[in-house]
C-alpha cells in the first residue's frame, strides 16, 4: 500500500507502526496464539503440582498423580514445538515487516530531491536504511510477544496465588510498584541516550563509507595517518555515546535483577511466617515458590522489552523523520505527460540560488532550437552546470521559467520530462554489475541485441569483446575495473539506448587525455545527430563546430554566437580561446 507524506505527517506514530502489521497479521496472530498456549502451560504446572501434593499423594491416588505427570510431559513437548513456531514464524513476521519498512523508506528516498542528497552523507542514510530498521523489526516481533507473555503470566500468576493466600500474594507482588516507577524513570534516560547513540552510529558509518571510498586518494597523498586520526576521533565519540547508553542500560538491568531476586526471599520469609501461623501449608509454599520462579522470566522479558522499546522507538523516530520530509521538487496536481518532444528549450528570465545563498544565475533569457548543437563555456563556478540541471528539473528555478517545447517543466510530470533527456556527466557512475547491465540501465527493458547496438554506436563494442567475460564482465565498484575512456563510452552507450530527443553533455571529456578524448569525440558527434545537444565544455576545441556558443560568468550570459562570430567579437570567448592556445 502506497502511503503519502501527508499520511506520515498527520497520523500518530503508533498507528503508523501498527499499520505495517496488517499485511502479515495471520503470522502475528499465530505468534500470539502460540505465546498464549505457552503461558497457560506455565501457569498450570504450579497449580496442579499443589493439587497433587495436597490431595493425590496423601489420598494415595497414584494413578491420577502419574496421569498429571504424563500430561505435563506431553504439555512440555508441545511447548517445545510452540516455541519453535514462535521463534521461526515470529522472526519471519519481523523480517517481512522490516522489508516493508525498507521498501517504503527506499521508495521515499528515491522521490526526494537533489538538495536532500546534497545535505546528507551517504553513510548516515545507509545507517537509517539498515541498522535503524533492524531494531524496529526486533521491536515489531519481540515487543508484542514479550509484553503479551509477561502480562498474561504475571496477571494469571497473581490471580491464582490470591486464591491460595491473598496476603502472601500481595507481599510477593509488593516489589512490582517499585519496578514500575523505576522502569518509567530509566526509560526516559535510556531513550535520550539511545537517540544520541543512533545519531553517532550513523556518523561513524558515514566516516567508514567515506574512508573506504576515498582510500585510493588517501594512499596517493600518503594521508593514511591523517585518515586514521579522523576516524579515531569519530570512533572515540561513538565509544562515549555507547558507554553512556550502556551505563543507563546497566543501571536499569541491575535494578531489575534486584527486583526479581528479592521476590523468592520475600516468599520464603513471608511463607515461613504463615506456616508458623497455620494459614499456609508446605504444598502452598511450594506452589508459591514455583509461581515466583514462573513470573521471574516474564519480569526479565519486560526488562528486555524496555530495552527493545528504547532502541526500536528511537529507530522508528528516525524513520519517521525521513518519511515526513516533503520532496522539494514535486509534480503539480495538474501536471501533464510530456510526449512527442521536438527539443526546443527556453529559459525565460531564469534566476536561481541554492537555499538562502547568493544567486548563481540571474535573469537568463535564452532559446535553444530543436536539433541545435549549443555549447556553454566559461570559468568554473559560473553556473553552466546549474543552468543545465534546471532543464530536467533536478532543481527548481527561484525566478522565471524553463520550458521544453513551450511547456513549463513545472507543469509536466518529472518522469515524462526526464524520459526525454539524456545526460552524460564528467564523473560517470557505474553500478557494481556487468557491462551489459550497466548499458541496459539506459532502458531496462532493452534486449541484448539493442544493448550491443548501443555499444557499437558508442564505439565500445570491440573493447567489451576483448574483456575477460565480454558483456558479462564485472566492472567493479563504481567501474573501478575499467579505464576512464571505457567508463565514459559506456555512459554514452546508455544514452544511445535511451534515445532521448535532448542530450546534455556536462564536461564529459574534461577528465580524459587528449588521445582518448579524440576517440570519444566521434561517439559524441554521432550521439548529437538529430537531437537537441547542450554541451558544457572547458576544452574549447571540442565545441568549435557547435551551432551556437554562450559564455556564462558572473550569474549571466555575457555573449553568444557561433565560434566565428565570437572570435570576431573579440570578447570573453576570444580571450578564453587565446588563453587555452597559449597553454597548449
Amino acid at each position: 500500500m502506497k502511503r503519502s507524506v501527508a499520511y506520515y505527517q498527520k497520523t500518530r506514530p503508533l498507528r503508523i507502526f501498527l499499520s505495517y502489521y496488517g499485511p502479515h497479521k495471520h503470522l502475528f496472530f499465530l505468534d500470539m496464539f502460540c505465546a498464549l498456549l505457552i503461558c497457560l502451560i506455565d501457569l498450570a504446572f504450579p497449580y496442579l503440582s499443589r493439587s497433587a501434593l495436597n490431595t493425590m499423594l496423601p489420598n494415595q491416588a497414584y494413578r491420577a498423580f502419574f496421569t498429571v505427570v504424563l500430561f505435563f510431559a506431553v504439555a512440555y513437548v508441545c511447548k517445545g514445538f510452540l516455541y519453535f513456531t514462535v521463534s521461526y514464524w515470529g522472526h519471519v513476521f519481523g523480517v517481512r515487516v522490516e522489508a516493508d519498512l525498507r521498501r517504503d523508506l527506499y521508495a521515499h528516498m528515491e522521490n526526494l530531491s537533489f538538495s536532500f542528497f546534497d545535505k546528507n552523507r551517504t553513510g548516515v542514510l545507509m545507517s537509517r536504511v539498515t541498522n535503524d530498521l533492524f531494531e524496529i523489526t526486533e521491536l515489531a516481533h519481540h515487543g508484542p510477544e514479550d509484553l503479551f507473555i509477561s502480562t498474561v503470566t504475571l496477571v494469571g500468576a497473581f490471580c491464582i496465588m490470591c486464591t491460595i493466600e491473598w496476603k502472601l500474594a500481595v507481599i510477593s507482588f509488593s516489589i512490582v510498584p517499585v519496578f514500575v516507577v523505576f522502569t518509567i524513570y530509566q526509560r526516559r534516560k535510556m531513550r535520550r541516550a539511545n537517540l544520541k547513540l543512533k545519531a553517532q552510529t550513523a556518523e561513524i558509518n558515514a566516516a567508514i563509507e567515506s574512508g573506504i571510498s576515498g582510500m585510493r586518494t588517501a594512499k596517493a597523498f600518503q594521508n593514511e595517518e591523517t585518515e586514521k586520526a579522523k576516524f579515531g576521533a569519530m570512533n572515540k565519540l561513538f565509544v562515549q555515546a555507547k558507554s553512556t547508553y550502556y551505563k543507563t542500560m546497566a543501571t536499569f538491568q541491575g535494578g531489575m535483577e534486584f527486583s526479581t531476586s528479592i521476590m523468592p526471599v520475600l516468599v520464603i520469609g513471608a511463607g515461613g511466617y504463615f506456616i508458623m501461623k497455620g494459614t499456609v501449608n508446605y504444598a502452598d509454599l511450594v506452589a508459591f515458590t514455583l509461581y515466583v520462579t514462573t513470573f521471574t522470566t516474564p519480569v526479565k522479558k519486560l526488562v528486555s522489552f524496555v530495552e527493545q522499546f528504547m532502541q526500536g522507538s528511537a529507530g522508528f523516530t528516525r524513520f519517521l523523520e525521513l518519511m515526513r520530509l516533503e520532496p522539494e521538487i514535486q509534480d503539480a496536481p495538474d501536471a501533464e505527460e510530456l510526449k512527442e518532444v521536438k527539443g526546443d528549450v527556453t529559459f525565460g528570465q531564469v534566476s536561481f540560488r541554492y537555499n538562502d545563498k547568493a544567486e548563481v544565475l540571474r535573469d537568463i533569457n535564452l532559446t535553444i532550437r530543436a536539433e541545435e548543437k549549443f555549447a556553454f563555456v566559461g570559468p568554473s563556478g559560473g553556473g553552466k552546470t546549474t543552468l543545465c540541471q534546471l532543464i530536467p528539473r533536478f532543481y527548481d528555478v527561484t525566478g522565471g521559467q524553463v520550458m521544453v517545447d513551450g511547456k513549463d517543466v513545472r507543469q509536466v510530470t518529472q518522469h515524462s520530462l526526464r524520459r526525454q533527456i539524456g545526460i552524460v556527466q564528467q564523473e560517470v557512475f557505474l553500478f557494481a554489475d556487468s557491462v551489459m547491465e550497466n548499458i541496459r540501465y539506459g532502458r531496462p527493458e532493452a534486449t541484448d541485441e539493442e544493448v550491443m547496438w548501443a555499444a557499437r554506436q558508442a564505439e565500445i563494442h570491440q573493447d567489451i569483446l576483448a574483456m575477460p567475460n565480454g558483456y558479462d564482465t564485472y566492472v567493479g565498484e563504481r567501474g573501478v575495473m575499467l579505464s576512464g575512456g571505457q567508463k565514459q563510452r559506456i555512459s554514452i552507450a546508455r544514452v544511445f539506448l535511451k534515445n532521448p530527443p535532448i542530450v546534455i553533455l556536462d564536461e564529459a571529456t574534461s577528465a580524459l587525455d587528449s588521445v582518448t578524448e579524440a576517440r570519444i569525440q566521434a561517439s559524441f558527434d554521432r550521439l548529437c545527430q538529430g537531437r537537441t545537444s547542450i554541451i558544457i565544455a572547458h576544452r574549447l576545441s571540442t565545441i568549435r563546430n557547435a551551432d551556437r556558443i554562450a559564455v556564462i560568468d558572473r550569474e549571466r550570459i555575457l555573449e553568444q554566437g557561433s565560434h566565428g562570430e565570437l572570435m570576431a567579437l573579440n570578447g570573453e570567448y576570444a580571450d578564453l580561446v587565446r588563453a587555452q592556445e597559449q597553454i597548449g
